[in-house]
């Protein structure tokens, strides 16, 4: 079987959620199917890194698709082509987008439909880009991965696609996310939080992840609880980013919020596994990766009761209404001041979290690829 990988989003020291699911369910296929001949699709030139094996040939495929002009050529005149003089018999693509005049058979990977939900987070082209397409997305590949339950449902009733073409997945972790002894939480504590107790968040950095109300639950509870426990927040900042930069700013208790900007892998899983907890508030999420490392580095959760949050979390965190300030601080008080509950949850996470694989997903994206073909 000659099988191609839309694979653009694997980038060096910039892998996010779509791009740590195109790794690993990519790579996992290449091992899995070493008689099948893969052809992975970039859109710039490529690190060696991501061919996982020597039935992989790597191809860049231009322009470099960054924009909704570029989105359009790249998927419906460039890649179209590609696909046929390399005689593909199937097409997977990762991403959330597909290829309206290839007429090879398509599985497309849906992450989120957050755009449907939150249509004004996103402004100008992109958001007339994907209203535009991405419904055609759907109704054009022959099977669709979800990453969660909740957004297999969402896209059936959001554009009335057929249920038994809608498969849910999941997503997995990385095997550096794990328990931390005392001594190494002590450590990481006293390089990122001066010594003392800290909160978490892991993420972009834009209005649906919900900094701004977060930061202002932590001047709720800092000032209540006078609490010495720090909040640690990891990511870039993206888009539409200034109310969260504004409430920085306007803390009283600035001096204990520390912006780390993007944190690489291996520093990111001493973060989280030295944390009080992990605030995961936002107000959407297709799946949200960071509870489940949470789950893997055996620390507690705090998430939103919205979308797949509840479906990934299970009883193994504190869910909380994401627009209500009051209940976010309460939660992050009850976390802090009681070590029986943040063992508990702990306790729940660790039978939560054997739901969720990178082999479950990709047993889900192999079918998908099977049945696209018949």
């Amino acid at each position: 079987m000659r099988i191609a990988i839309n694979t653009r989003f694997l980038l060096p020291g910039k892998l996010e959620g779509i791009g740590l699911f195109t790794r690993e369910v990519a790579r996992r296929l290449v091992v899995r199917r070493p008689d099948d001949n893969f052809l992975f699709l970039f859109d710039r030139p490529f690190d060696s890194q991501y061919i996982f094996g020597p039935n992989v040939e790597g191809r860049v495929v231009y322009p470099p698709a960054r924009h909704p002009i570029l989105w359009y050529l790249w998927f419906e005149w460039s890649l179209p082509r590609v696909l046929r003089q390399w005689e593909t018999d199937v097409f997977l693509s990762p991403d959330g987008y597909a290829s309206l005049r290839s007429k090879v058979p398509t599985v497309m990977v849906t992450h989120d439909l957050a755009f449907e939900h939150y249509p004004e987070q996103i402004s100008g082209m992109v958001s007339k880009y994907y209203r535009h397409y991405v419904p055609k997305f759907h109704q054009r590949a022959e099977e669709i991965v979800t990453v969660s339950e909740y957004t297999r449902q969402d896209v059936i009733k959001a554009y009335g696609i057929l249920a038994d073409k809608v498969q849910a997945a999941c997503n997995g972790v990385r095997p550096e996310f794990g328990r931390l002894s005392a001594k190494a939480k002590q450590a990481v504590r006293d390089q990122y939080a001066q010594g003392k107790p800290y909160f978490f968040y892991i993420g972009a950095i834009h209005p649906r992840k919900n900094l701004e109300r977060l930061l202002l639950a932590f001047n709720a509870f800092k000032a209540k609880s006078q609490s010495d426990t720090k909040l640690l927040i990891a990511g870039r900042f993206a888009w539409k980013s200034e109310g969260v930069r504004r409430a920085y700013e306007n803390s009283p208790f600035k001096e204990d919020i520390v912006l780390l900007g993007y944190v690489e892998a291996g520093a990111l899983s001493d973060l989280l596994g030295g944390c009080r907890a992990l605030t995961y508030v936002s107000l959407f999420e297709g799946f949200g990766v960071p509870i489940l490392e949470a789950m893997w580095a055996e620390v507690p959760v705090i998430s939103s009761t919205v979308s797949s949050m509840p479906e990934v979390c299970g009883e193994a965190g504190l869910l909380v209404d994401p627009t209500k300030v009051e209940e976010i601080a309460q939660a992050m008080q009850e976390v802090d001041s009681d070590s029986a509950l943040r063992e508990r949850l702990v306790e729940k996470g660790r039978i939560q979290r054997d739901k969720f694989s990178w082999e479950k997903a990709t047993d889900i994206v192999e079918a998908s690829l099977a049945k696209a073909i018949r």
